[in-house]
């Protein structure tokens, strides 16, 4: 059969420019938490965000959703087929939509190949190691995809802001990321980071969210509420991360999510086209006809323990 490129639709947004920045390279960066103290209390203005012609419909997205579930599949099939190694980062502001989005790129894929990474804190044995150690047995051999929900960029954020690292601890990682990062780059790995920025009244209203829902409550830690009074602290820790960590070998990609579903949508999408690939589908399969029955009596059923089925 022959293969047929694939190429995902982008997702384009018309109306309001939103103010540009220049990043330490040169390219611009667009982020709604990048803004002048004076006006951290209009992080959810108008111009955080360009103008959307109506809100997108669940059906809508679900349909959008389904399309990309196929592609996600294909890529995934090419990366295993070329032996590639995948890591994408997701950080962001607590509940700016990392979970669901990873949740999304993963469903469709298989497990045996692609995994999640969300580390706990460091044990009191992780804390003497070499900083990156504890990620790096993580990273993906020939054919994997790794997506880390938060990674080594704890040091510049919470560890930072909350005082769980050192000065002189959180400068040698802003020195020693992006040789680490170039390192990984220059063995083969294929690196994506992902910066979720959310407004300060999106972010609000999520918060308010978890803590009317009992199935979502446990997303709230102390850390979460804490963090909700070092707003300026987190945008401040942000910045500087980024004058120094957004490097040419592995830039961020800044992903707008107060709007979830567009983000969802728009990640994928991203995350599609950074990895040229070609359609594998095998040939449709014809299943065999079943083994014959040649008398072979099973034990009873009586025999087996079954569930209870209240429903």
């Amino acid at each position: 059969m022959a293969k047929q490129k694939s190429a995902p639709a982008s997702t384009s947004a018309g109306g309001a420019k939103p103010r540009v920045r220049e990043g330490r390279n040169g390219r611009p960066e667009r982020d709604a938490l990048s803004i002048p103290a004076a006006t951290i209390d209009q992080a959810d203005a108008p111009s955080a965000e360009p103008k959307r012609d109506g809100s997108l419909s669940k059906k809508e997205y679900e349909k959008e959703l389904q399309r990309l579930n196929i592609e996600l599949v294909k890529w995934e099939e090419w990366i295993k087929a070329r032996g590639l190694k995948v890591v994408a980062l997701f950080e962001g502001r607590d509940a700016a939509g990392k979970g669901g989005a990873i949740k999304r790129i993963m469903e469709p894929l298989n497990p045996r190949f692609a995994r999640i990474v969300a580390l706990p804190a460091p044990t009191e044995r992780e804390r003497t190691q070499w900083y990156f150690q504890r990620y790096v047995v993580h990273l993906p051999a020939a054919g994997e995809i790794a997506l880390f929900d938060r990674s080594w960029y704890n040091r510049a954020g919470v560890e930072r802001v909350m005082g769980f690292c050192s000065d002189a601890e959180f400068r040698e990682f802003l020195r020693s990321g992006p040789e680490f990062e170039r390192m990984l780059v220059r063995s083969g790995i294929i690196l994506i980071k992902y910066w979720f920025s959310v407004s300060d009244a999106e972010q609000e209203r999520r918060f308010q969210e978890r803590l009317a829902s009992p199935t979502k409550r446990w997303k709230l830690s102390p850390m979460d509420v804490e963090s909700r009074a070092k707003w300026l602290d987190y945008s401040k820790a942000k910045d500087e991360m980024f004058s120094h960590t957004d490097i040419k070998q592995a830039p961020w990609w800044v992903v707008r999510s107060d709007d979830k579903k567009r983000a969802r949508l728009n990640v994928i999408t991203h995350l599609l086209s950074l990895i040229p690939y070609e359609d594998l589908t095998p040939e449709p399969i014809v299943l065999p006809p079943r083994q014959k029955d040649t008398g072979y009596v099973r034990p009873p059923m009586s025999d087996q323990t079954f569930i209870p089925e209240p429903y």
